[in-house]
């Protein structure tokens, strides 16, 4: 007992060694830390504090003299910090030896000069149309990279036809790699609008045009773009122009051009007066007569070449011999040929929906012949790769599909019981489905479309009879609305917006297969109007806006399913016959992607050269 009253009285008068040496820890820790802290918040300051200095012309020890005149005073530490031109100015580190100097005189305006200052103090820098070419050269001269770059993003960023070639020449003046690619790449993909818009396209030497107009990336809806091209180019200067034509013209790729159209380029007055592109059409006459079809077969004979196509049409899944498919195929516009795609998604469906976002494919929904899909999947072309998208709330079939304001909307349906009004939208951003107000009519295999950020959708099946209604949702108010109801009703019909129309088209009536169309022009037109109507009558297929063309893609024309396409020339109001799909197949979904860097990858110019690889691969083995 002696014992422990010994141990309660030691306890009470002093603790163990151990655990004063926990605390004391503890507290050097904590101190730690605050001092860490106070540290970060003053070099957090450092920026503002120059900055005020320099305002306040508190502790300069440096003077620019710029060329109108004005001059600044700065702290060189601040300046020599962001270039390393200003920091061997002011060490005086060329000529070694001799003293620091403290002033600088400058060939640049005191405008362009504030910006590089305000730069070096904040790490910001008002970069508009007015100055960007300044800066950029004396950004690079004075080697402030971060400058340089920032002047890069923003020319970048206004490409347009009218100042490309501009931009151009001046970031090859400069060895800007990245900017002189971006450059030359949107050149490419909008010739046909620059050299009828870009009043420098005539001061390009014979050499760079013909650099351009040979490069199989020329994003050009016709060879006759490119014959104009050097008419224009030509007739601005034609005495000392006369020597580039042969070479030019041999760029314009003829064999992809009717025989009329060759021979209206050789009564051009200017090759009229060369002997040598006389000759040289002539003989192209002569082959593409004497060899014809046969000719028109060998695309990969440079006369006969296809170009690389800017865009790509995907048509994906669909019904075809009775079951779902998951046959991709995509189409090269340039060579007029549907390719095989290898990149087949693992998942067959039909009667679903699909769009494109960001350079992506996202498909939505759908039937596999047994199981009525809430899932959606997302394919990138860039990368050729799928994966799966966060499940929608409910299973749809029959579903319309459409984006509107980086929104993916997903409308009715069928969902193996009844025919929805409920509809949802998905954030590819987020990952996440939410539900929104329901249309106001059941529809299934109906049809949207986006005009001027409003949504519209028309016809559909409500389980008891086909429908001419029509609404439109606009997500700014969160409602729907009825519009005027089409002349016929329709369902597995296909609506699309062109301009400011839409264009309603093809169908089933309940009795038989429409080939007609209809528009619609909101806020112009009281009811929707009678348009030129198909070769084929067809109900579910695909349909896309390519190459200012409206295309329909295979479907089911009544009795079975088919592959064949054709396109609608708003222009001349007349549809025309495409090259069809290698499969029948219906209720499949299209969509066109743009401007891919791969676009290579999915062109008929690659596949031959890659077959004729092979070709020669097997003959010499």
């Amino acid at each position: 007992m002696v014992f422990h009253m010994k141990l309660r009285t030691m306890s009470s008068k002093r603790k163990p060694l151990y655990f004063r040496n926990v605390k004391q820890i503890k507290r050097r820790k904590q101190s730690i830390g605050r001092r860490c802290c106070c540290r970060c918040s003053s070099s957090l300051q450092l920026p503002l504090l120059w900055k005020e200095m320099r305002e306040n012309n508190q502790l300069c020890d440096g003077v620019v003299r710029c060329e109108d005149g004005v001059v600044f005073n700065i702290h060189r530490i601040v300046l020599t910090a962001v270039s390393p031109y200003f920091r061997a100015l002011f060490t005086n580190s060329i000529n070694r030896g001799c003293m620091e100097i403290t002033e600088a005189n400058v060939r640049i305006s005191s405008g362009a000069f504030r910006v590089i200052i305000d730069y070096a103090y904040t790490r910001n820098c008002v970069i508009n149309k007015s100055n960007v070419f300044e800066l950029l050269k004396y950004a690079d001269q004075y080697e402030i990279l971060d400058v340089v770059e920032k002047c890069c993003e923003f020319l970048v960023k206004d490409l347009t036809a009218s100042n490309c070639l501009q931009v151009l020449k001046f970031a090859s003046q400069f060895f800007c790699k990245s900017l002189t690619d971006r450059s030359n790449i949107y050149l490419l993909q909008n010739f046909a609008n620059v050299f009828k818009d870009n009043e420098h396209f005539c001061d390009l030497s014979g050499e760079h045009l013909r650099q351009i107009l040979a490069d199989d990336c020329l994003n050009v809806k016709s060879e006759e773009v490119v014959f104009e091209a050097i008419k224009r180019w030509t007739e601005h200067c034609s005495e000392g122009r006369q020597k580039y034509l042969l070479d030019l013209i041999k760029c314009v790729r003829l064999g992809n051009l009717p025989q009329e159209k060759i021979v209206k380029i050789a009564h051009w007055q200017a090759i009229q007066a060369d002997t040598a592109c006389t000759l040289y059409l002539t003989d192209i006459l002569t082959i593409m007569e004497d060899f014809g079809e046969s000719l028109m077969k060998q695309k990969s004979t440079y006369l006969m070449r296809p170009r690389i196509p800017y865009d790509i049409l995907f048509a994906v899944g669909g019904w075809s011999a009775g079951s779902p498919t998951s046959f991709v195929e995509t189409y090269d516009n340039r060579a007029d040929r549907w390719l095989v795609s290898k990149d087949t998604d693992v998942v067959a469906r039909a009667y679903h929906g699909m769009c494109s976002y960001d350079g992506k494919i996202f498909i939505v929904g759908g039937f596999d012949g047994n199981e009525y899909f809430n899932t959606a999947r997302c394919f990138d072309p860039a990368v050729h790769l799928w994966k799966d998208c966060a499940c929608m709330h409910y299973s749809r079939c029959y579903v319309s599909v459409v984006l509107c304001l980086d929104r993916i909307y997903a409308l009715g349906g069928y969902n193996g019981r009844i025919r929805m009004n409920s509809a949802e939208r998905y954030d590819p951003v987020s990952n996440q489905w939410e539900l929104i107000p329901s249309m106001q009519k059941q529809r299934s295999d109906a049809s949207a479309a986006t005009l001027n950020d409003k949504i519209y959708i028309v016809g559909g099946f409500n389980g008891q009879e086909v429908m001419n209604s029509a609404e439109m949702f606009d997500p700014s108010t969160n409602q729907w609305s009825y519009i005027p109801q089409m002349a016929s009703p329709r369902s597995g019909v296909s609506l699309i917006a062109y301009h400011d129309a839409l264009y309603a088209i093809g169908g089933f009536n309940g009795y038989t297969r429409l080939p007609t169309m209809e528009v619609f022009i909101p806020g112009a037109s009281a009811e929707w109007m009678e348009g030129s109507e198909m070769t084929t009558s067809r109900s579910n297929f695909g349909t896309v806006i390519l190459d200012d063309y409206i295309y329909v893609i295979g479907g089911f024309n009544g009795s079975t399913t088919i592959n064949y396409v054709e396109y609608y020339d708003v222009e001349t109001d007349e549809w025309v016959d495409a090259a069809p799909m290698n499969l029948n197949r219906s209720a499949l979904s299209a969509c066109v992607i743009s401007g891919l860097r791969n676009s290579k990858d999915y062109s008929f110019l690659d596949r031959s050269r890659k077959e004729l690889h092979e070709d020669v691969k097997e003959d010499c083995d």
